[in-house]
């Protein structure tokens, strides 16, 4: 009756072995590891700025305004002394 079914594939223990072990491994060793390490991850990303982060944003922003207002200064001293210079560029 077997011989009959023309689509039929007869496999052995050995073969189902080769292709069920992967999936065994991956589920249970490396998905375990991949979801741990995606939500600490998540997590870790939804916690914000550490405080020394905060800190370092802080004074790069100080730092910004300071240029700021020099380039202001530089620009009004030029615009005394060489009216032009925006020209030139």
């Amino acid at each position: 009756m077997t011989s009959e079914f023309v689509g039929e594939i007869e496999m052995d223990e050995g073969t189902i072995a080769v292709l069920v072990m992967p999936l065994v491994v991956f589920s249970i060793f490396v998905a375990p590891i991949w979801l741990i390490l995606h939500y600490r991850s998540k997590k870790q990303v939804n916690q914000g700025l550490s405080a020394e982060e905060h800190a370092a944003l802080q004074d790069l922003a100080e730092k910004a305004e300071k240029m700021s207002e020099r380039i202001e200064t530089l620009e009004a001293i030029l615009d005394s002394e060489a009216p032009e210079w925006r020209n030139r560029a």
